[in-house]
């Protein structure tokens, strides 16, 4: 194998498939990224057994080929090394079988390799019927839910954001049990059945960091996996076992307080309050919505108080006090593209729930914080 290559070109195509490279790898040959020169062009393969991504550089984006072959090349500094190279152009050359030299005209590195033929058989397959959606969109349909799925191993269906097709609509609902993220997409035609899946949120995460535009992409579901096709990049994770808990009874249909409020004001009430619960387990702030006045405080007793006031329009002028986590409010309403959202509550023990004025297709849900 040799080759010559634009720096750029190849260093996207490695920052891409590094992101399947685990630190827990078991299986040394993981460690590697599997380079394979062909007719086609040059395909580069990363795994963890779990998350596949095979990206392919055309032919025709390669300076100079002057014989194909493969091997696998250590992860670990492959992709610092083409960062680095002064020139351009970087050459490729498998030397003695199980070495690779990395050149350009001022400096060369001579890496020891693994054979390509020690690297797992990942099939990453397809099926006739894929789902398409757009690209934008899905990295949108990520950013406003994946944030809400829990971090802890008790129960792994929970570390995944569950995908559920019927006909032609995306409901998409990530839930640590204590807030809930909840996106609904029109799809541009219906599914031919009715199908759910829960994608671990690490690997969903990593996809949306390779989305850039607006390009479609392809869903190719099977019972323990899929694949999504991007452009020239092809990403497979595994599926998550077991039933993802039913949330559609957990948001109320309706609401004894409907606030506006200005998301700007209020975002930056309930940082400022936050100031003084950093380092606590739960963030806790709390709101109180009295007449067109909203207050929101917090306590910390070896640091001090802080009070934020609000004005804001209400449908119901009684006292109401609620406490959550301010950490939660916030990566809520981040998501939120408008400048004035809802506030939507019943009690201090109820689902606290956060949506724009105009679009229903996404809803935010915070459990209150109990204080006493």
């Amino acid at each position: 194998m040799k080759f010559t290559i634009e720096k750029s070109i190849i260093l996207e195509g490695l920052s891409n498939v590094t992101r399947a490279i685990s630190t827990k790898n078991v299986i040394p040959v993981l460690n590697g990224i599997k380079f394979e020169l062909t007719n086609n062009g040059l395909y580069l393969t990363a795994s963890d057994s779990e998350l596949t991504i095979k990206v392919l550089i055309e032919s025709k984006e390669i300076k100079e080929i002057s014989s194909l072959g493969g091997i696998i090349i250590q992860s670990k500094y492959i992709l610092d090394i083409v960062r680095k190279m002064p020139s351009d152009l970087i050459n490729f050359e498998v030397i003695d079988g199980l070495k690779i030299k990395i050149y350009t005209d001022n400096n060369q590195y001579n890496l020891n390799c693994l054979d390509i033929n020690d690297y797992p058989d990942v099939k990453l397959e397809i099926n006739k019927d894929p789902i398409i959606i757009n690209g934008e969109i899905f990295k949108t349909i990520i950013n406003q839910t994946v944030f809400a799925i829990s971090n802890q191993e008790l129960r792994p269906i929970l570390t995944g954001v569950n995908f559920k097709f019927t006909k032609d609509v995306l409901e998409t609902v990530a839930t640590d049990s204590y807030r809930l993220a909840k996106k609904n997409i029109k799809l541009s035609s219906p599914v031919e059945k009715d199908v759910e899946i829960v994608i671990p949120g690490k690997n969903i995460m990593e996809l949306e960091r390779i989305i850039t535009d607006d390009s479609d992409i392809e869903m190719h579901i099977f019972n323990n996996k899929v694949l999504f096709k991007y452009k020239n990049i092809n990403f497979q994770t595994n599926i998550l076992s077991g039933n993802y808990p039913n949330t559609s009874n957990l948001i109320p249909s309706e609401f004894a307080y409907i606030v506006k409020v200005t998301k700007k004001d209020f975002n930056d009430a309930i940082d400022r309050a936050a100031l003084l619960t950093q380092g606590k387990d739960k963030n806790i702030v709390k709101m109180t919505l009295e007449n067109t006045k909203m207050t929101i405080n917090s306590y910390a007793s070896e640091i001090g108080k802080v009070e934020e006031q609000l004005s804001v329009e209400t449908n119901n002028k009684d006292r109401l006090e609620i406490s959550f986590s301010s950490k939660y409010m916030l990566e809520a309403i981040k998501t939120l593209g408008e400048e004035e959202i809802l506030l939507l509550l019943n009690s201090d023990v109820k689902p606290l729930i956060i949506k724009s004025l105009t679009d229903e297709s996404l809803i935010q849900l915070i459990l209150p914080i109990k204080t006493y």
